[in-house]
């Protein structure tokens, strides 16, 4: 439990950068704060330390800002306190972060992502590196999808960190969000590693640079005992109870070689997801272990930098290949804010989202969106749903005999709802009548439950017996919500059908039948509303006269001149009430006018003022 100081100040100076806008991450862990942040104002100098701690030992371990192949403008992303094996004294921080290299004499610098990691009981050196860690490592995480030439492509900035836990803790699963560097190719993608890969390298080879001018090469020479960067033990060796026994090689050894020279790469060699060639990018993602009916899935949350929310699952098929399919893609704010930090409650079973705009809250399971048929439930392939025999419903795995119907791995509904009628009418669909007019445009909408549906339209045209598939052209375009026809014509009038088609699978979601009216009779139509309204207006007017006409004769006092008198005060009224809004504002300012005058009159003297 912790509890705010009042009595007491401490700098934050190593602990946060000094700008909040600057990316740092931190954890604390047996009273004591890892951080990896700026130490400057500028941001230019960044730093991974230890700070606070039990009263005995209330002092800072950094990395060596004397050598710029420790750190070199790290932009920290996540910071998690890892076990390695069953023994205390192997635990470890790993933290996650991207920073800038420059291989050889070329000026050019590009961005790689890191993972690092130090020891828990690191003190620094005896004579060297003192009050610096004596057991940082790094490695290079590599995302990246193969082209047709061979050549690959990099995602080298690394956003978001997850790591999804196991039953056993020593072996989480790691999630990355990484986009590209080039402005030329824009792209994001997920990729997914094993602390296993990741120990590996950081037991194979080192790397090695003779100079700044030089490349990293494979270090072939003699590595000092113990190896640099074990965490001193005393099952490991008795006689080395801290980092402060460590030889004078091994202090000199990890200074100079703190990179290893093997890259980390994701388990199945490639990106689980990606995201090529749109207008967003990928910023943050959370991800939630689900037990469905046909297996186990991760479900991941991607935040993007437009205030969108991607749930992806990402499906194993054959020889290591994986399905990416996208369950929803929700609008979280009103405006396109980027979504800063998401937070994942499996007890509320909630997903918190932030971002400039607020704090929003969104379920992971909405299971009704998926429509009201057992095929509709089936096809959105949702971990979390299943059709319950009435609705589409939250999955519960239970010891239960109640039959759900449920299919993430192929979301066939042929298998899953063959004995259910209303699920697999191919033709039971909503019905709507709309009209357009001709060299108009008009929009037919259809969007389907499931985002893998695969859309396509088809026209009954009046008096044919046989539907034809449209194709889009530059009247006709097709949409993800549905049909643009542009310059309507006549012949476009008839019954369009908007057909889903998943795997085998194909049903109508909407009819639509379409009636264009033409120009001409649309213009007659209004020509006639026209002048029906001025003979409308004519009868009126002759109604008032003949009112007058029979005033005039059955009143004998009534002169032709008082007539036309009355005449021309109705239509000075008329003008005044035309006038509207003005005509009032100018009697009012008459009115101030002429009280200002009297006021201004009564306040002179009565001699003055008479």
């Amino acid at each position: 439990m912790f509890k705010l100081d009042t009595h007491h100040l401490e700098s934050g100076r190593l602990k946060c950068p000094f700008d909040p806008l600057h990316p740092f991450a931190s954890v604390m862990t047996d009273e004591y704060l890892y951080s990896g942040t700026a130490s400057d104002f500028l941001g230019k100098d960044t730093a991974f330390t230890r700070s606070l701690g039990p009263t005995h030992d209330h002092h800072y371990i950094r990395t060596d800002i004397s050598e710029h192949h420790w750190l070199n403008g790290a932009k920290f992303i996540g910071t998690f306190p890892i076990p390695d094996t069953y023994n205390p004294d192997d635990d470890k921080i790993y933290f996650f972060f991207r920073e800038s290299s420059q291989e050889g004499s070329t000026s050019d610098k590009t961005i790689l992502s890191r993972v690092g990691r130090v020891c828990k009981n690191d003190v620094g050196g005896q004579r060297s590196l003192i009050n610096k860690w004596t057991t940082f490592l790094k490695a290079r995480l590599i995302c990246s999808i193969s082209g047709s030439d061979g050549a690959d492509t990099h995602f080298d900035e690394l956003q978001d960190i997850y790591l999804l836990p196991t039953r056993d803790e020593r072996n989480p699963v790691v999630y990355g969000v990484f986009t590209t560097t080039s402005s030329i190719f824009k792209g994001s993608a997920v990729c997914v590693y094993s602390m296993a890969d990741i120990r590996a390298v950081f037991n194979g080879p080192y790397a090695h640079k003779e100079s700044a001018d030089h490349r990293w090469v494979q270090y072939d020479g003699r590595i000092p005992y113990p190896r640099p960067g074990t965490c001193p033990s005393k099952t490991y060796d008795p006689l080395i109870k801290s980092t402060r026994d460590f030889p004078d090689d091994v202090i000199s050894f990890i200074k100079r070689h703190p990179v290893m020279y093997k890259s980390v790469y994701p388990v199945v060699g490639g990106p689980t997801f990606k995201r090529i060639n749109v207008d967003y990018r990928l910023t943050q993602i959370v991800v939630d272990h689900v037990v469905a009916e046909d297996g186990q899935y991760d479900v991941m949350f991607l935040g993007t930098d437009v205030g969108t929310v991607l749930k992806v699952v990402s499906i194993s098929k054959e020889k290591w290949k994986m399905e990416e399919v996208v369950l929803e893609e929700l609008h979280i704010f009103k405006h396109s804010s980027i979504i800063l930090n998401m937070e994942l409650s499996l007890k509320q079973q909630q997903l918190y989202i932030g971002s400039r705009d607020g704090l929003a809250q969104l379920s992971l399971h909405r299971c009704d969106t998926y429509g009201k048929a057992c095929a509709d439930c089936c096809l959105a392939r949702d971990p979390y749903c299943a059709w319950d025999g009435n609705a589409c419903s939250r999955y519960a795995p239970t010891s239960k005999r109640r039959a759900r119907r449920q299919d993430v791995k192929y979301g066939d509904p042929i298998t899953q709802c063959w004995d259910i009628e209303d699920s697999i009418s191919h033709e039971a669909a909503d019905e709507k009548v709309i009209f357009g007019i001709e060299f108009n445009s008009t929009f037919l909408e259809c969007i389907p439950k499931s985002q893998q549906a695969s859309i396509k339209w088809y026209i009954q045209r009046s008096g044919d017996e046989y539907r034809e598939e449209l194709k889009p052209d530059e009247r006709i375009i097709k949409t993800e919500y549905g049909l643009l026809i542009r310059s309507l014509q006549k012949k476009d009038s008839g019954m369009y059908y908007c057909k889903a088609q998943e795997h085998t699978f194909i049903h109508t979601i909407v009819k639509l039948t379409l009636n264009v009216i033409e120009n001409e009779q649309m213009e007659n139509t209004q020509r006639a509303e026209h002048e029906e309204g001025r003979v409308k207006d004519l009868l009126a007017e002759s109604r008032l006269r003949y009112k007058d006409y029979i005033q005039i004769l059955s009143s004998p006092n009534f002169s032709l001149d008082q007539y036309c008198e009355q005449m021309w005060h109705r239509e000075k009224r008329r003008q005044r009430n035309k006038g509207g809004p003005k005509w009032k504002h100018m009697q009012e300012m008459k009115k101030k006018r002429n009280r200002r005058h009297h006021r201004d009159l009564e306040e002179l003297p009565r001699a003055v003022a008479t």
